[in-house]
């Protein structure tokens, strides 16, 4: 019932795109070995609708004012980080940790959304 509010959809994909990307992360440490392994991430989560048009277009005020392309598209699927390590392959332990640090801050806070949400709604019907 209370699942088709907004505010509860946005928390629980929040979570499963925080669950998703520990998944990933663990991976990427788990292959921190392995000969030629890329780390893998995931993009940002965005609130916005994935079907919206999210093409950034800058515009110039001189001749060689924006010297590199931008990415048309913000937040979509899975990134291949760039860089060697000395084992010759690009997954930074030390980045991979703060990585997972940040997920399980956004993990957290999508559960203490949901939670206070849950409380309010409580509050609303009469019970504590």
């Amino acid at each position: 019932m209370f699942q088709n509010l907004k505010v509860f959809q946005t928390a629980i994909k929040l979570a499963q795109h925080s669950a998703a990307r520990q998944e990933l992360i663990a991976r990427n440490i788990a292959n921190a070995d392995t000969p030629a392994y890329q780390a893998k991430d995931l993009s940002a989560f965005a609130l916005t609708n994935p079907k919206r048009d999210l093409t950034f277009r800058p515009s110039a005020s001189r001749q060689g004012h924006i010297a590199r392309p931008l990415p048309a598209r913000f937040g979509e699927g899975v990134v291949v980080e760039d860089g060697m390590s000395a084992n010759g392959n690009g997954v930074s332990l030390e980045t991979e940790m703060v990585k997972s640090a940040e997920s399980a801050r956004a993990h957290s806070r999508a559960m203490t959304i949901y939670r206070s949400n849950l409380n309010i709604l409580r509050a609303s019907l009469g019970r504590n």
